[in-house]
């Protein structure tokens, strides 16, 4: 029976999926975008917006790396200490997206784009300047 099973198993044993999770956490803060399989994508929003909400939460750097430390690789950690995580300050949730995709032509499996939302990257400055002044 499967009452209050929360997760996909993905047909792997504990640690290969946590294993798993840890290496897709990682390349997706570092590239930004990846491509996988929609049900892999599926989980991966639910653990990565749970992720960036406790590192939003994080006063200070150190805390965020105590607090991420084991869930998710150094390299991510470092790259939300270096900025990546102001840019959802005005955002209480919903920081990425999942784009489904064709279907894989050799197995058919369901494929799926999951990235941040806005691409990861701030809105330029520039354009927030023209703005203001074609209002007045």
């Amino acid at each position: 029976m499967k009452h209050r099973s929360k997760k996909r198993q993905f047909g792997r044993v504990r640690a290969q999926r946590k294993a798993l999770e840890r290496t897709m956490l990682g390349s997706l803060i570092v590239h930004g975008r990846i491509e996988t399989t929609e049900a892999k994508a599926k989980e991966l929003k639910n653990t990565i917006d749970k992720m960036i909400t406790l590192a939003k939460r994080a006063e200070t750097p150190m805390e965020r790396v105590r607090k991420l430390e084991g869930k998710m690789p150094l390299m991510a950690i470092k790259k939300f200490n270096d900025g990546m995580i102001d840019q959802f300050k005005n955002r209480t949730s919903g920081y990425t997206r999942v784009i489904k995709m064709s279907p894989r032509t050799s197995d058919g499996a369901r494929r799926a784009i999951i990235e941040f939302v806005d691409g990861g990257k701030e809105a330029p400055k520039e354009a927030a300047n023209l703005e203001k002044v074609s209002d007045k």
